[in-house]
């Protein structure tokens, strides 16, 4: 894939690199500004769940006093 986008690019071996930076900047652009915001509600990763002891000790239980 990245060969075809290589040789049809037009320009030197600069003017080629030059473009393709941009396309990747403009790809990320776009994935960051419109997909990954469009995602992240479908996305489980704000479905956390925190113990309400305290940090550093397992809770306590009935059985454990």
């Amino acid at each position: 894939m990245y060969g075809w986008i290589w040789r049809h690019l037009p320009g030197n071996t600069l003017v080629r690199a030059l473009l393709s930076l941009m396309l990747v900047l403009a790809v990320v652009y776009t994935l960051f500004e419109y997909v990954f915001p469009w995602a992240e509600p479908l996305l489980p990763f704000g479905d956390v769940t925190v113990d309400e002891g305290r940090a550093g000790q397992p809770e306590q239980t009935g059985q454990d006093r």
